[in-house]
């Protein structure tokens, strides 16, 4: 990792620098203890990447959850991953860099705790500020295992959370004096002209969400949102329409250089 910080700075490239710091494992059990390991872990190879070449991008990470200390086992979306990002993010403005944060899921399965843990995560990522936020989709098994119906219920939070933080206007159109001008009282605002010049865009259209009733739901089959996740991921992967094709030369010249490095069998190692 040091030679990966120094070529990286060598070459100008941004190093993403996070240090992966379960709590009670390889970290102290308590939160502000396993902060200060990762933002002293943090600050050492940022610091070792600005001796090679001063002034070299760098992006200031964290990954610090706990473990299930039944069993060691890796646990994420948990209050304490929670509070770590929140001081992850203010120790990252502190030191006036961006900064890298993750979400993710000891879940097995795409069940609520999964829904729950890297929802739970997000929102730490989020409140705190991230830069760049990864594992915010289709993470099971604390990363061991990707699930295609996981990777589509997450994005469903995804991109509500990114339309939560857009812009909310509230200039004279947006406030709406006309409608209620209109709408008489004990009236309603479905017919509306204010609504019906707005009711196709104005809220946002759920990906993988259904919003009917019991009843209805019911007569469409009563299928559940990892059923209907299903249904939207396989229909992207037999609809995909593969970008134009590049320059054949190019690709050719691509594979050439993997397959060599491959064969050489990537960095040499330090003696």
């Amino acid at each position: 990792m040091a030679q990966g910080l120094i070529d990286f700075a060598r070459a100008g490239q941004l190093a993403i620098v996070t240090p992966f710091t379960l709590m009670g494992a390889m970290a102290p059990i308590t939160v502000a203890g396993a902060i200060t390991l990762s933002h002293a872990e943090a600050l050492a190879a940022i610091t070792l990447g600005q001796l090679v070449r001063p002034g070299a991008p760098a992006c200031y990470g964290t990954f610090t959850s706990n473990v299930d200390m039944k069993s060691g086992s890796p646990a994420f979306g948990t209050p304490e991953h929670f509070k770590a990002s929140l001081a992850a993010g203010q120790l990252a403005r502190h030191i006036g860099l961006p900064w890298r944060c993750a979400t993710g899921s000891a879940a097995n399965i795409n069940d609520a705790q999964a829904a729950h843990e890297t929802q739970f995560g997000l929102w730490g990522s989020v409140l705190a500020g991230a830069t760049v936020i990864i594992h915010a989709a289709g993470w099971l098994e604390g990363g061991l295992t990707v699930s295609y119906e996981k990777l589509i219920t997450d994005l469903e939070a995804v991109q509500m959370v990114a339309d939560l933080c857009s812009p909310t206007p509230a200039g004279p159109a947006e406030i709406a004096r006309e409608a209620l001008d209109e709408v008489a009282p004990g009236g309603h605002f479905f017919g509306c002209a204010h609504t019906m010049s707005r009711y196709q865009s104005q809220f946002y259209e759920p990906l993988v969400a259904d919003w009917s009733n019991y009843g209805t739901w019911s007569e469409n089959g009563g299928k559940t949102a990892s059923e209907r996740a299903t249904a939207i991921w396989r229909e992207i992967v037999e609809n995909h329409t593969p970008p134009p094709a590049a320059d054949p030369n190019r690709l050719e010249a691509l594979d050439t250089y993997i397959a060599r490095r491959t064969n050489e069998g990537g960095t040499a190692p330090i003696s």
